[in-house]
């Protein structure tokens, strides 16, 4: 890409800019003149000079006159959208040989499938999809455009639904025959695992990103842009709002709804039936309550010491 190129896709400030042939992003360390790197505050944008990188994506505050220099109002977002634009293309088969593709089974153009997957039947999948190796969708799952399924993942699993006979103990499946339905932008880490709907359906929101270990179970429904990280396990029937952030080893409960913007400490759990609400607002502990009054509950336990 060229100089003006990257200048367009980051909404750079105007200004007098170097001429440059961009082929890939690279930290400080590794820079050349086909690079091109970032600054988060002025003390790096100074280190970013001395560098031979080829452009620099520095704050609008950044001062300094190397013409390498575009400011931008988010660098490391700017940075990020560089490296979408520069990844290099697959060069050689889209699908892979040893993937098992259901012939009912449907594929959008651009879409790529790793060794050892399996797609099974009715499954949908977009435009642009990156499914990894050994990822199972099960039958009838839904992907939108741009959707990542990294390795080991399964999508549209059977859900962990039992209904138990109070004569004589005995538990037998309910039906678990809903969609499970992945939108636009959506990225799956490794070894996660998303069950389909009972009657009706598990969706997960556009541009929500979801780690690795991660179980979501039947029913829920995930906004968009929602950040879910490792080792969560959300229980069936919940709701998580657009823009939720979800910390590692969160528990939640079933029928949980969690609002628009609630940010969950890392291992909070939450009771099952329970609202959490407040944009923009920690929740910590179990059960998670706001991080002020998590705060002050364990400094009263470490006052009992």
């Amino acid at each position: 890409m060229t100089t003006q190129e990257i200048a367009d896709l980051v909404a750079a400030q105007p200004g007098p800019r170097a001429a440059a042939d961009i082929h890939r992003v690279s930290d400080f360390a590794g820079a050349t003149a086909d690079a091109v790197v970032f600054a988060q505050d002025q003390a790096a944008t100074d280190a970013a000079v001395q560098t031979p990188a080829g452009l620099i994506l520095a704050p609008l505050a950044a001062t300094g006159d190397d013409a390498r220099i575009l400011r931008v109002r988010h660098p490391k977002y700017a940075f990020a959208l560089c490296a979408r634009a520069l990844a290099p293309q697959p060069d050689g088969p889209l699908i892979h040989p040893s993937a098992v593709i259901d012939p009912t089974a449907t594929l959008g153009p651009g879409s790529s499938v790793g060794p050892g997957a399996v797609i099974e039947a009715r499954v949908v999948v977009g435009a642009s999809c990156t499914i990894g190796s050994r990822v199972t969708l099960c039958a009838g799952a839904q992907l939108g455009d741009r959707v990542i399924v990294q390795s080991g993942a399964v999508i549209g699993s059977t859900g962990f639904g039992y209904v138990r006979n109070a004569e004589t103990g005995e538990h037998i499946l309910f039906p678990q025959q809903g969609a499970c339905i992945l939108e636009d932008d959506v990225d799956i880490g490794a070894n996660t695992t998303i069950d389909r709907g009972a009657l009706g359906e598990t969706r997960i929101g556009r541009g929500t990103k979801i780690d690795n270990g991660v179980h979501i179970a039947h029913n829920c429904i995930i906004g968009k842009d929602v950040i879910i990280a490792a080792q969560v396990g959300i229980s069936g029937s919940c709701v998580v709002e657009d823009g939720a952030v979800i910390a590692g080893q969160v528990g939640l409960g079933d029928h949980v709804t969690i609002g628009k913007g609630v940010i969950l400490g890392g291992s909070a759990g939450v009771f099952p039936h329970k609202h959490v609400e407040g944009p923009g607002q920690m929740f910590m502990g179990i059960p998670a309550e706001p991080l002020k009054d998590y705060l002050k509950t364990i400094a009263r336990v470490r006052r009992l010491k």
